[in-house]
């Protein structure tokens, strides 16, 4: 994996998930692959569960902003940072999140494992 494949992962995970198109999301991992939406939790395991998953409960596709790079690259892992921003609506208050994603790729460059941390941003004050 290198910075460019890397890059271009990235880009198509936040294509799918503005999507919420079964077949771009899963084209994404592997099939075997161990999805975690947080670092201690139980993986969802398997790309048609992390499929599902995902379409469980779908962000809008327009309520929301996403930039992830690549920070660091070893062999097939990868370590992303990035932002996340959910605009304002109605009486929900913007929120910006801060991530980094722990990402593990097979040989064809899917994912194989994949692990999210975040932080909320604080509220700035005016």
């Amino acid at each position: 994996m290198n910075h460019a494949e890397a890059q271009e992962w990235l880009d198509r995970y936040v294509t799918a998930w503005r999507s919420n198109d079964p077949d771009e999301i899963g084209a994404l991992f592997a099939e075997d692959v161990a999805y975690r939406y947080y670092p201690f939790s139980t993986p969802v395991a398997g790309r048609n569960e992390v499929v599902q998953s995902w379409l469980d409960n779908p962000d809008e596709p327009e309520s929301w902003e996403a930039r992830y790079t690549p920070y660091a690259i070893q062999g097939d892992r990868v370590v992303a940072t990035g932002v996340s921003r959910y605009f304002a609506q109605g009486d929900q208050p913007e929120k910006t999140y801060r991530n980094c994603f722990l990402i593990e790729f097979d040989v064809d460059g899917n994912c194989s494992s994949f692990t999210e941390f975040f932080v909320k941003e604080p509220k700035r004050s005016a």
